[in-house]
């Protein structure tokens, strides 16, 4: 108890006492005064409590010359752009809460009425601290009391003493326009040998609260993603717990979620030496398993000087993960958006995303951006969906005589000689089976490429269309109040139409898939419509915009399909070519190929041994 205090409380006590003396209250008045006192004495005690704890655990003295200055409470400093803001507290000096100004969790999106924004990072849920070894004791920042230097809208430099003489100090300056904060550690007046040499590290610690609508999807893709030095990025598991100690030098350091990063990028990478990485999932029954994302921690180590004066530099982004943007800061920070790998992610970085952007910036509506980008990859890929339907149409003009062949070789041993009439029928027709194979797989790259970029655009986030609220999530027409196993606890309605167009064009296409002949093969139709019916449990929590782009394909290949059949392929001119083809053929027949031939062989020595077996 200081001084003042006793003074106050000696003043307060003699009042009270001249008081009730003078005034010769009443029993009732004596009572309520002896009440008032008493609660006068309670907070009293509190304050001074208060004020010998925070005294306890703060450097309350720094000197320098003769200049003495206190430090005891807490201070929270504000940097602001047009984009963030960032508080930083003088205890530790550290970065405790970050808003992006631009953006909604999804339940302030929904509340229309909230003009919060979007808390990126919390004060109780982060830390990040200097830490060395000093003198044979570990140092860390978050236990000492940063004074204020200067401060203003955009720069604030802090600094504490460990030791007299010695001096931390952090200096945090904020791009006017940006998202990214630019950090430098100095380190000033300690002589050689005091820290130990590669013990200089920054500990970053955060558990990223839930900012979407379904943290289970949130969740699927957030990690930690990094940058060796002079390589690609990697990253830790997304879906399980990892820990990795960081073999190379690092140039960057990316907490990731879905739709947003903070990523700390040092001018001189981060040391390899004691550097570790981790990733935690919540388990369900832990206190934040239903508010946070992921418990993200990094341990890395600052290449810099321990003696004299030591400087370290770093650029620290709190944003979007918008392709543009990232890819702006030129960095590779776009790395971290999931398009997929090689070729898909190689379509959706030069040809998908450009058309989205050119679209976009025209300020059409989101929802027609998908449509057009569609209309354009459909268009593109018309040659191909020809080739298909009329290779189909071939097959399906020789299905009787396949079928015929199956019922002329019911047996086993008969399989070579089967194939063999089968190469024959089809070379002489000139129709093939992989005539419709192969431009499929040509058209896989795209819908797999498209797979990735939908879910992943942050340009969807919260961008409503018909009757979907946000095409970044689901589109649910119905909310069950209850979890179905394997569905959900909704009905998103793009999905349902997903389904059904797609249940449609197999069943435009189901009379080119031959029923097997073979007891125990699997039938293909039994399978084929199986599939429309798990899309429905497949993607009925994933983007609207994703399903909606699969509902509007398919339905534009139905069109097409069906505009090629009625105007454009003949089936009964296309079966006179293959039959005046095949006769030909059968008249003027090619010189057998080495396939073939081998082919012939081989039949002749499963026949010999057939024979051989048989005696």
């Amino acid at each position: 108890m200081d001084k003042n205090t006793l003074i106050g409380l000696g003043l307060i006590g003699a009042i009270l006492v001249t008081f009730t003396l003078v005034n010769k209250p009443s029993e009732a008045e004596l009572k309520a005064d002896r009440a008032k006192k008493e609660k006068a004495r309670i907070e009293q005690q509190k304050e001074i409590q208060e004020n010998q704890k925070q005294a306890a655990t703060a450097k309350t003295l720094k000197v320098k010359g003769s200049k003495v200055t206190v430090s005891l409470k807490e201070e929270i400093l504000s940097l602001e752009s047009d984009k963030i803001k960032v508080e930083v507290s003088t205890k530790g000096g550290i970065v405790s809460n970050v808003f992006l100004k631009e953006f909604k969790t999804y339940k302030q999106f929904r509340n229309k009425k909230n003009k919060d924004c979007l808390k990126l990072i919390d004060k109780s849920n982060n830390s990040n601290a200097l830490t060395f070894n000093y003198k044979g004791k570990e140092i860390s920042t978050e236990n000492l009391d940063f004074e204020v230097v200067s401060k203003s809208k955009h720069a604030i430099v802090l600094e504490a003493s460990p030791d007299e003489d010695k001096t931390i100090q952090f200096v945090y300056g904020l791009n006017a326009k940006g998202y990214d904060v630019d950090f430098e550690v100095k380190l000033d007046g300690f002589k050689p040998g005091e820290i130990a040499s590669n013990s200089v590290n920054l500990k970053w610690e955060a558990n990223l609260p839930k900012t979407e609508r379904l943290l289970s999807e949130q969740r699927r893709v957030s990690t930690i993603f990094f940058k060796s030095n002079g390589e690609d990025y990697d990253y830790l598991s997304e879906t399980s717990d990892d820990e990795e100690k960081l073999e190379k030098k690092v140039d960057w350091i990316a907490f990731k979620q879905s739709y947003f990063s903070s990523i700390m990028k040092p001018e001189n990478g981060f040391d390899s030496k004691n550097s570790t990485i981790k990733i935690v999932n919540f388990n369900e029954g832990h206190p934040k398993f239903s508010t946070h994302i992921k418990k993200y921690v990094a341990n890395l180590s600052l290449p810099i000087s321990t003696t004299g004066t030591g400087v370290a530099k770093i650029n620290w982004f709190f944003g979007p993960n918008d392709y543009e943007l990232l890819k702006s800061y030129d960095s590779n920070f776009e790395d971290i958006i999931n398009y997929g790998w090689g070729l898909f992610r190689w379509i959706n970085i030069y040809a998908i995303q450009p058309m989205f952007n050119a679209f976009a910036e025209m300020g059409i509506q989101l929802g027609i951006v998908i449509l057009l980008i569609t209309l354009i990859l459909k268009l593109f890929l018309t040659p191909i969906q020809w080739k298909m339907y009329v290779s189909s149409a071939k097959m399906r003009i020789l299905k009787p005589e396949i079928d015929a062949l199956n019922e002329k070789y019911p047996n086993k041993e008969d399989a070579m000689k089967k194939q063999m009439d089968m190469m024959t029928l089809y070379r002489e027709s000139g129709a093939s089976p992989l005539a419709g194979c192969i431009p499929m797989l040509i058209q896989m790259p795209i819908l797999l490429a498209i797979f990735r970029f939908f879910p992943a655009a942050f340009e969807l986030r919260q961008k409503p269309f018909l009757w979907a609220e946000d095409l970044s999530s689901y589109d649910s027409i119905l909310d069950f109040g209850y979890y179905i196993p394997l569905y959900g606890d909704h009905i998103s309605l793009f999905t349902l139409l997903m389904s059904a167009t797609t249940l449609v064009y197999t069943y435009i296409n189901s009379g080119n898939v031959t029923t097997p002949q073979q007891p125990g093969m699997p039938n293909m139709k039994v399978i084929m419509y199986f599939f429309p019916v798990m899309m429905i449990f497949f993607f009925n929590n994933y983007s609207a915009g994703l399903s909606y782009y699969y509902f509007i394909s398919t339905l534009i290949s139905i069109i097409i399909m069906l505009a090629i059949k009625q105007f454009f392929v003949d089936e009964d001119k296309l079966k006179d070519k293959m039959a005046a083809k095949k006769m030909a053929a059968s008249q003027n027949p090619k010189k057998k190929s080495g396939f073939r031939e081998r082919l012939e062989q081989m039949q002749k020595m499963q026949q010999e041994k057939l024979k051989n077996m048989k005696k």
